[in-house]
């Protein structure tokens, strides 16, 4: 097993006469985390020539290959970064190169890869997974007897990857006291960890994976490789289910333990970097960070320690990026987000009560609530406080006879399944309104609007604009009380909300056509 790290050793020296044919060193910059009192720094692969890190294997392997071996064509399976960085070797090298990406491979990296490959690169969508994808590559340079060039399970592969320890190593920023490295087939970490372990001995490597994509984890823990069962394809650039043979001896080696994350964890993590560099990776890509705020939180990381993440990569589709900013929440510095669910009588007033309870200082940033058949009804807030106020707020509600229920993680909630009862209104009216975005302007709103009305419906989430957008819905025990309601609602415009207006009657009746009898 030494032989094997002397090798990629040896590679990684050689390596670093390939890859800056087609790419500069990419920087080291630090980044200032809330709350966390230690010297962290990330290594920018998001800035290389295919905005992930990739490129160094990729062209390390293919330079290797003899003239004729390139004259032949290459074939390489891929999720995405790893395809490429062979396009772009493609490219340079002047040689043909079939790539096989699933056919869910976001169309933001499919057209990276035609971009760097041009007329060398062909591309072929199949299957559902990497490993689908690797197979069908497999069988095709097999049949055609062409190189594949391999993401990660490849000495080649690991020593490009390695290059980039190498810059961190020559940047005088070091020595480091821990590195968080990502792992999807290992190819990175055990690039990485080779060399930091040779310069840096006392260096702490962490192999980082998501907790359902944690092959190597479990392969080092059992003491074989196995296949996953399932693979979380969220960070879909770490997605492999089993390690690859050369990287699982190199990880059980050079690696000082692993960190799982959660999807979650991952998006907060992005948002840190949004907030401290103002940039946005990829979610594989903010992996290593996302295990490093884990560990800070846990207390394993010393206050003043200095501490290393590889940005990996930046090659997200668009429209992931609201899917990433649902799912990290709000946070600022010590304050989180829980959703609770507190049980409410049906009559009049309620929410409001419960809203002015709520302490000074936390901040209301969703709702979800639908008039179901029961006397007690079971709406859902949002909120953001410390730890010290929730434990007031739990305070407060006892003294009600009341408990809150903790329900952030499930499902109806994170798909906002906002349940109502059709049969169970009176004279509904649905507006839609936009209100100041501060503590205490909703609750104003329904203290213009109680003397008349009923609240029967509320779907409000932050969205971190200066206004804030919900739709209400009210009930009305009778229409007099509703025309005044509405007229109250006019007087309101610019004072008390910034805008409102009520639901046109066609999309008024397709709502309360949604709207069937509680099952």
């Amino acid at each position: 097993m030494s032989q094997l790290k002397d090798q990629l050793f040896d590679e990684i020296l050689q390596a670093r006469q390939r890859v800056y044919a087609v790419g500069e060193p990419t920087p080291l910059q630090e980044i200032r985390l809330d709350g966390v009192d230690a010297v962290v720094f990330a290594k920018r692969e998001d800035l290389g020539p295919i905005k992930a890190y990739k490129w160094r294997g990729a062209y390390n392997c293919m330079a290797k290959l003899s003239p004729e071996q390139r004259s032949g064509g290459v074939v390489a399976a891929s999720a995405g970064n790893h395809g490429q960085g062979v396009a772009l070797a493609a490219a340079r090298l002047g040689c043909k190169a079939h790539i096989f990406m699933p056919r869910s491979t976001p169309v933001v990296k499919q057209n990276a890869v035609r971009m760097h490959g041009g007329a060398n690169v062909e591309i072929v969508l199949t299957g559902d997974s990497y490993d689908a994808a690797s197979a069908a590559a497999h069988e095709f340079a097999d049949a055609n007897g062409l190189t594949f060039v391999h993401p990660y399970d490849d000495l080649n592969t690991m020593g490009g990857q390695g290059t980039l320890a190498d810059e961190v190593v020559m940047s005088g920023k070091g020595p480091f006291d821990r590195v968080y490295l990502q792992i999807g087939g290992g190819g990175l970490a055990a690039g990485c960890a080779c060399w930091f372990k040779k310069f840096w001995p006392d260096c702490k490597c962490i192999g980082v994976e998501g907790v359902n994509q944690a092959s190597m984890k479990l392969a080092v823990e059992s003491g074989e490789r196995k296949a996953l069962s399932y693979v979380d394809v969220f960070c879909d650039g770490t997605a492999v289910r089993i390690a690859g043979e050369k990287t699982y001896e190199l990880c059980r080696e050079l690696l000082d333990g692993f960190v799982t994350v959660t999807n979650d964890e991952v998006c907060r993590a992005i948002r840190s970097l949004w907030n401290g560099l103002r940039v946005i990776p990829e979610p594989s890509g903010a992996m290593g960070l996302a295990a490093l705020l884990q560990d800070w939180k846990a207390g394993n990381i010393t206050p003043g320690e200095r501490c290393l993440v590889v940005l990996s990569g930046a090659n997200m589709d668009f429209a992931q990026m609201g899917v990433v900013a649902s799912r990290a929440g709000v946070q600022e510095s010590n304050r989180h987000e829980r959703f609770l669910q507190i049980p409410m009588e049906t009559k009049r007033g309620q929410i409001l009560k419960y809203l002015e309870s709520i302490p000074a200082g936390v901040l209301l940033t969703d709702v979800q609530y639908g008039r179901v058949a029961g006397d007690i009804q079971y709406p859902v807030f949002g909120v953001l406080g410390t730890d010290e106020q929730f434990a007031e707020i739990d305070r407060r509600l006892a003294a009600k006879g009341l408990k809150a229920h903790d329900v952030t993680q499930d499902e109806d909630v994170m798909f906002r399944m906002i349940s109502y009862d059709r049969e169970r209104l009176s004279h509904p009216v649905f507006f839609v309104i936009e209100f100041p975005e501060r503590p205490g302007a909703f609750s104003e709103f329904m203290r213009g609007m109680g003397e008349y009305a009923n609240l029967c419906y509320f779907n409000y989430q932050y969205s971190g604009e200066q206004v804030g957008r919900a739709l209400v819905g009210l009930e009305f025990e009778s229409r007099a009380d509703r025309d005044a309601c509405r007229a109250r609602a006019e007087e309101m415009k610019g004072t008390t909300i910034q805008s409102i207006h009520e639901l046109r009657d066609d999309v008024r009746h397709r709502v309360l056509d949604r709207m069937s009898p509680s099952v």
